[in-house]
Parts: structure tokens; C-alpha cells; sequence
């Protein structure tokens, strides 16, 4: 009796034993598979386009990483998502996401984006350089990138906007169809809506990539950066894989993605003129910079904050 008591706990042992060595790897399973998983929020633009591509063909299964890409069509409810923790990483404008890490929003640009916006001018205009923006009606979206880049584009001659008759309109459409009926002058649109304002007669006048600046990016929050580095690495090969292809393949080859993930009309696709596409790089500090001044100077953030810290400076180590 004492040997089969013996026998009988030792088993009992070894079973717990094993329930736990299961527990231990079925949490071990669910941190891995955590840690090669990433959501990522997006809306319907250029800087999109590769993430796009990647999913698409592949690339990161190819690399053993879930990327969960969901599409917003307000910049406000992208934010709210990301405030709120239900996106690990978002592709935003640098003026916006200065805002919100300088609200306490622990975010880090891990890479530049090479979408661009344009400043439109309406068809009847007679705005043929910068300089003829004085005192024309221009709508923007005040205090975000559309106010920035429509303020650096009219530093260019020195004109402020004090010196137009500025009109906010926060809703891009709203803005293009203004500009179709010639109630506005200009505005600063991104893509697609630059070209479809281009499509209907409107004209363009200079844009950011011409300015050599950018101004936008992609961010994650600091804990996604600090737990998940693997994923990233996982995630800029694969975005790398579908930035040659985009800068080596015919555009026809994206007809698909350009119409149902960017937006564009399938007439204007011809039409289409892809940004210069360059490999993940970090933002270059002097466009950040310039976007730290002009918020500063606005009074939008204070004066203590530091662009500085938003920039995942090792991500690429």
C-alpha cells in the first residue's frame, strides 16, 4: 500500500508538473505570436502605398510577421484609436504627432514617409507664383500640417498669413469642391485629391517634395518599440521589399491598390505620379525641427517640450 501511495503521488506530481510546463508554453506561444503581430492605423494617401504593396504580396508573411492594417477617414478618430491603445503604430503628419507626445502621448517616429502635399490654385486664378497669394482667399485646417505647409510655402516670398484672407475649412472635399467653384483661391491638398484637382482644370503650384521637405512619418507607441523591435525589423524588410518594387515596376503594375486603397478614380490612374520613394529612414531633424518652432511660436505646445524625443533614434541599430 505504501509503494502504490507513493506511485500515486509521484504521478500526481509529474501530471502538475506537465499542466505547468503547458501553461508555460502556451504563454510562452501567446507573447511570441503577441510580439510578431502589429496594428498599424492608415488613411487613404501616398505615404499608405507601401504598406500597402507589402501586405498585398506578402512580404510580411514572407517574414513571419500579422500586420493589421486599418483604414480611418478622420485624422480624429485615427488619433482617438491610437490615444486609446488600439493601434501599436500609425502614419501620421509630423505637426500632429508633436501635438500629441507633447500632450503626453509617448509615441517615436520610427521612419519618414514620402507622400507630399500641394498647394492647388483654382483654374480662373490668375496665381502664377507665390508672390500672387497676397490677399487671395487660401483655405487651410488650422493648426495642422495643411496651416504648416501652406505658412512655409508663403514664407517663400515673404508673405505671412496675415497677408491672405484665410479660410478654414477642415474637410479636404469640402476644400476641393470650394476650389472647383472658384469660392477659393488655393488650398494645400495630398494625394489623390491633388490630382483629381489637377484632373478638373485647377492648377499646381508648388508642392513639399519640390521643397525638399517632408512631413509626415510613421509612429509607434514607446512600449510597441521597446517589446516589439523584432516585429520592426520584421516590418521595415518588408516595407523596403515594396519600396524597390515601386521604385522599379511600371505604375500600371499598383492600378488595383491605387484605386482601392488610395482612392484615386480609375480615369486618373495614368495620370498618377508616384513621390520619390526612398527605404525606411528616420525623419530628418531639420524638417522636425521647423515643425517644433512653428508650433512653438503658435503657442500650441510649450516651450520646454523637445522634438528630439520623439525620434526612435536606435530603431535601426
Amino acid at each position: 500500500m505504501r509503494i502504490r501511495s507513493i506511485f500515486i503521488l509521484a504521478s500526481i506530481a509529474l501530471i502538475i508538473a506537465s499542466c505547468k510546463q503547458n501553461q508555460s508554453n502556451s504563454n510562452s506561444n501567446s507573447k511570441q505570436e503577441n510580439n510578431d503581430k502589429l496594428t498599424i492605423g492608415v488613411m487613404a494617401s501616398m505615404d499608405y502605398l507601401p504598406l500597402a504593396v507589402a501586405q498585398q504580396r506578402g512580404y510580411f508573411a514572407d517574414n513571419n510577421l500579422e500586420v493589421i492594417i486599418q483604414k480611418f477617414y478622420s485624422a480624429n478618430d485615427r488619433d482617438a484609436a491610437l490615444q486609446s491603445n488600439n493601434l501599436d503604430g500609425t502614419i501620421i503628419d509630423y505637426t500632429g504627432a508633436a501635438i500629441q507626445a507633447a500632450g503626453g502621448i509617448p509615441l517615436q517616429f520610427t521612419s519618414q514617409c514620402d507622400g507630399t502635399f500641394e498647394l492647388i490654385v483654382a483654374k480662373d486664378s490668375k496665381i502664377n507664383s507665390i508672390d500672387d497669394l497676397k490677399e487671395k482667399k487660401i483655405a487651410i485646417s488650422r493648426n495642422t500640417v495643411i496651416d504648416f505647409c501652406t505658412d512655409l510655402t508663403m514664407s517663400l516670398a515673404g508673405l505671412t498669413t496675415s497677408d491672405a484672407e484665410m479660410i478654414e475649412i477642415n474637410k479636404i472635399p469640402l476644400r476641393l469642391e470650394m476650389l472647383n467653384n472658384n469660392k477659393i483661391d488655393a488650398t494645400m491638398l495630398p494625394d489623390p485629391f491633388a490630382t483629381i484637382a489637377k484632373s478638373e482644370g485647377n492648377r499646381g503650384l508648388i508642392s513639399m517634395n519640390a521643397l525638399n521637405t517632408k512631413v509626415t512619418g510613421i509612429v509607434f507607441h514607446k512600449r510597441v518599440i521597446d517589446e516589439k523591435r523584432e516585429a520592426l525589423k520584421k516590418l521595415y524588410i518588408a516595407y523596403n521589399q515594396a519600396i524597390k518594387d515601386l521604385q522599379t515596376e511600371p505604375i500600371t503594375n499598383f492600378e488595383d491598390l491605387l484605386i482601392k486603397e488610395i482612392g484615386f478614380p480609375p480615369a486618373l490612374v495614368a495620370s498618377v505620379s508616384f513621390p520619390e520613394y526612398s527605404e525606411a529612414q528616420l525623419p530628418n531633424e531639420e524638417d522636425l525641427v521647423a515643425v517644433e518652432l512653428w508650433l512653438k511660436d503658435k503657442d500650441i505646445i510649450s516651450e520646454e517640450f523637445d522634438i528630439y524625443s520623439t525620434i526612435a533614434t536606435d530603431i535601426f541599430d
